[in-house]
Order: structure tokens, then C-alpha cells, then sequence
């Protein structure tokens, strides 16, 4: 027996508070990416925000500074990688592992 309209109305609308909630809550949590073996670390929050950046000065190198450059890209895009997966594991919760438009 499936569930009446208005019993799915009440569940969508918890959903929907508790989604709301959670990424208030995920603007505040963060994760750190690295690169270079941490010679670069970057902080990155729930909203996908790159919040710091740390860089040991052993990694600037003025005769190559593409190399620290690249550091950076690569510690920015693990910092993201990592956050969508902080982001998902956490809707996934309120979700049940339902998959809805706009979602990561």
C-alpha cells in the first residue's frame, strides 16, 4: 500500500527543512585538501568555498614558479573532491540515498 499525498507532502517538506539545515550547516564545516606531500594546504568549506590557503615556503621555488602554481591547482581541486564528498555523505543521510535535481 503506498503512501497518501498528503503523508508524502509532510515527508518531501521534513526533507526539505532538514536539506536546508544541513547546508547551513555545511557552509561552517570544512576539509583540508594538499598537494606537493602538504607542502600546499588548502581549506575548503560545504558550500565549496576555499576558505585558506598554506603554502611552506620551501615550496616557492622563484626559478620555477609553475611548479607552485600547479601545487595549488591540484591542492584546490583535492579540497573540492573532498568537500562534494562531505556535501553528498551528509545529503545522502536526509536523502536515504534518493538522488533529486540539484543535488551533488
Amino acid at each position: 500500500m503506498g503512501m497518501n499525498i498528503g503523508g508524502m507532502n509532510r515527508m518531501l517538506r521534513k526533507m526539505q527543512e532538514d536539506m536546508a539545515r544541513m547546508q547551513e550547516e555545511l557552509r561552517e564545516r570544512t576539509v583540508e585538501g594538499s598537494a606537493g606531500g602538504g607542502s600546499v594546504r588548502v581549506r575548503v568549506s560545504g558550500s565549496l568555498e576555499v576558505r585558506a590557503v598554506e603554502i611552506d615556503p620551501a615550496a616557492i621555488d622563484p626559478e620555477d614558479p609553475s611548479l607552485l602554481a600547479d601545487l595549488v591547482a591540484a591542492a584546490v581541486n583535492d579540497g573540492l573532491r573532498q568537500a562534494q564528498a562531505m556535501v553528498a555523505e551528509a545529503m545522502g543521510k536526509i536523502t536515504g540515498g534518493l538522488r533529486l535535481p540539484g543535488m551533488p
